[in-house]
């Protein structure tokens, strides 16, 4: 027999020289010849096929066919690396043919359910998802079914060329074993990613994360930035603790990335350099967080006119009391990740926000606040320079911050000021942008800029009903915000325009309703201006109607517009009824009887 004398040592030799050119070599080799130490590695490993082809005689058939195998499958990986689809792939069927009849054996079935992970990923690679899914859920069904039925830790397909005193412990196999299923399961995430089966997609990245913690094969960027990605999954299904979780873990890993050695191969010198920009990226995921949990908060507690209403606010305090014992229990259990180190440093990171909806401006602030901080350190590294749209992205969250901190406030004139806090970090933005290459973002902020003022022209009024009589200074302020208001609408409206400067006959579907809301807005706004010029006011009010007659003109001829702005367009036919007679009894004032 072969496997006795020096010969099947010097085999085992050229067989782990190989693998060693193809993981440790292949990463030194130069741009010119990228596939240079592959394409040695592959000679190594048709001369280790040659030498058994000729120990066939003697050896055990059993035995010789899983060897056989194993060449096959680091031949079809070889060669898939190299960019040569085909070849791998036949390599990788003759690898799965081989083991077919054992494939539930203890020798055998990781090698066969890498074989079939490296399938799926040829296929996917070919853009033939649903091929490469089958080859996937395949090999996790194998996987099922051997720790169901033997659940031994079983070989590694290296060991097939190891002599005995060599062999790996339970160990070892145990952890190799349970790294390839991780794989199958990563790469089934991305074909359900794929394939749009969102749920399923999330459900096998969670479990993937979690396994990857769990037998420590992870790069701690990566891991963290998955994490975060999954966060954003959870955020969208207002699963608010999860989401939480997911971001949690994904701060404690990344904190890892830099200290500790990495646990698998080498981290890349790449990864190091990317390290603030990675962080940057995880605290703009905790901004989305904290806005959404606002948000998501203020959309309970709103009333038809989109103020705080005490007595939902009173109900949902009385059910949150009575839910929250029982619900955290049992949630926590289904999502938490990793070791019990690692369970204490995201629990310490978990209890500095909370993830239940904040039912008054107290919670609300402590959220905001949270919101803030990360805000802060998204925008040191997403600077102005070099990083336009993202640093504006990062201020339009902070403004949206204070907007949904203003619905908690009950204080008219502190509300008042968080909007003037928008406006000073919106404007300045606003003045440097160049509208020829940021057209988008100039109009987005163009409306925040007019509804904002609109806003605190609104509260403004209110505050002022509420005085005996209106002062001077209060007349002004009211004026002075509706004339800023208009202007950025007006300023909106505008880029609408053709090079000509023609308003657009029909507009567009993504602009209609904000075109259509700006002209309602100037409508009402140029009714709240306060003068005690009477002809001046009949100016106003003839402006007021015809932006109100716009709306009601555009609908009749274009009444697939109407589901858009239903409200708005009821009020303006009210007031395109009402105004001229209330024009014509001021006209009445105006010119003496004669």
């Amino acid at each position: 027999k072969m496997a006795a004398g020096s010969g099947w040592s010097a085999v085992c030799e050229k067989f782990r020289a190989a693998r060693t050119l193809s993981a440790v070599e292949s990463l030194k080799d130069p741009e010119t010849e990228p596939y240079r130490s592959k394409y040695s590695a592959r000679a190594l490993l048709q001369e280790v096929k040659q030498l058994l082809s000729a120990a066939e005689e003697g050896g055990e058939a059993r035995v010789l066919a899983v060897r056989r195998a194993v060449l096959e499958y680091e031949l079809g990986v070889n060669h898939t690396d190299t960019e040569e689809l085909s070849a791998g792939e036949e390599h990788l069927q003759r690898c799965t043919q081989l083991l077919e009849p054992h494939r539930l054996s203890p020798d055998c079935v990781s090698l066969y359910i890498q074989a079939q992970n490296n399938l799926g990923i040829l296929w996917s690679r070919r853009d033939e998802i649903e091929t490469a899914q089958t080859y996937l859920e395949s090999a996790e069904a194998l996987y099922n079914q051997y720790m169901k039925e033997d659940g031994n830790p079983p070989l590694d397909p290296s060991e097939h060329f190891m002599a005995e005193e060599e062999k790996l412990t339970d160990q070892e196999r145990s952890k190799r074993f349970e790294k390839a299923y991780t794989h199958t399961l990563y790469y089934l995430a991305q074909v359900y990613q794929h394939l749009d089966m969102i749920e399923k997609a999330a459900q096998y990245c969670h479990t993937t994360l979690k396994r990857q913690l769990e037998y420590c094969g992870y790069y701690p960027v990566e891991w963290a930035r998955n994490a975060a990605t999954l966060s954003q999954y959870y955020l969208s299904k207002e699963c608010f603790m999860e989401a939480r979780h997911c971001l949690a873990a994904a701060s404690v890993i990344f904190s890892q990335a830099g200290q500790v050695p990495p646990a698998e191969d080498n981290e890349t010198e790449q990864d190091q350099h990317d390290l603030p920009e990675r962080k940057a990226e995880i605290a703009r995921c905790w901004i989305k967080y904290c806005l959404n949990l606002l948000q998501s908060a203020r959309k309970l507690l709103e009333d038809n006119i989109g103020e705080l209403d005490p007595d939902r606010q009173l109900e949902l305090k009385a059910q949150r009391k009575k839910e929250e014992d029982e619900k955290e229990k049992g949630r926590k259990k289904a999502v938490l990740f990793g070791t019990s180190d690692i369970c204490d440093s995201v629990l310490a990171m978990e209890e500095k926000v909370s993830s239940v909806y904040p039912l008054d401006f107290q919670e609300a602030r402590e959220i905001f606040l949270v919101g803030q901080n990360y805000v802060q350190e998204a925008k040191e590294f997403f600077q102005v320079d070099g990083y336009v749209t993202d640093h504006i992205e990062i201020v339009q969250d902070h403004s949206a911050l204070f907007k949904v901190l203003a619905f908690f406030e009950e204080d008219y004139e502190r509300r008042c000021k968080m909007h003037k806090r928008r406006i000073d970090m919106l404007e300045p933005i606003y003045a440097d942008l160049n509208p020829q290459y940021y057209l988008l973002i100039c109009r987005q902020l163009q409306c925040e800029l007019a509804d904002t003022y609109y806003e605190m022209m609104d509260l403004k009024v209110a505050i002022g009903n509420r005085l005996e009589k209106l002062d001077s200074h209060t007349v002004k302020k009211i004026n002075s915000l509706a004339q800023f208001a208009i202007k950025y609408y007006e300023l909106f409206l505008d880029s609408l325009r053709n090079p000509d400067k023609v308003f657009p006959e029909k507009l567009e579907e993504d602009v209609l309703r904000p075109a259509m809301v700006a002209k309602f807005h100037i409508a009402r706004l140029y009714g709240k201006l306060i003068t005690s010029d009477s002809k001046k006011q009949l100016e106003n009010m003839q402006t007021s109607l015809e932006y109100y007659t716009f709306l009601v003109e555009y609908c009749e001829k274009y009444p697939d517009a109407v589901p858009a702005i239903e409200t708005e367009l009821e009020l303006s036919k009210e007031m395109v009824s009402l105004l001229p007679a209330s024009m014509e009894r001021l006209r009445a004032k105006l010119s003496p009887c004669v």
